[in-house]
């Protein structure tokens, strides 16, 4: 049995893994993860800002740090996945898939 593929065939598969490619380009975004974390993280001390006692507040100096330091996590998270929103990644281009040599002179 011949292992032989069709031009269509090759053309195929090629399509297929460009677009796993540019998928898995954009699941592991970093601007994803770290605004996803960010949220998350700004999220948890955003309610440990707003159930803090006096206790801690005094320790901080009259400051609640913990909910300065939320919303300041929540920001960035939400200005990284607003980024994401309006720069997406590019798929590759055909001129990014071929080779790496230099033009001849």
């Amino acid at each position: 049995m011949s292992d032989h593929f069709s031009e269509e065939d090759v053309q195929r598969e090629v399509t297929e893994l460009e677009q796993k490619s540019a998928t898995a380009a954009r699941i592991f975004d970093l601007r994803r993860i770290i605004g996803g974390l960010f949220v998350l993280y700004g999220v948890i001390v955003t309610i440990t800002g707003l159930t803090d006692g006096q206790a801690a507040i005094d320790k901080a100096e009259g400051i609640n740090i913990n909910l300065w330091t939320g919303i300041g996590m929540l920001l960035l998270g939400v200005f990284f996945l607003v980024w994401l929103r309006l720069r997406p990644v590019a798929p590759p281009t055909e001129a990014g898939m071929g080779d790496e040599r230099p033009p001849s002179d």
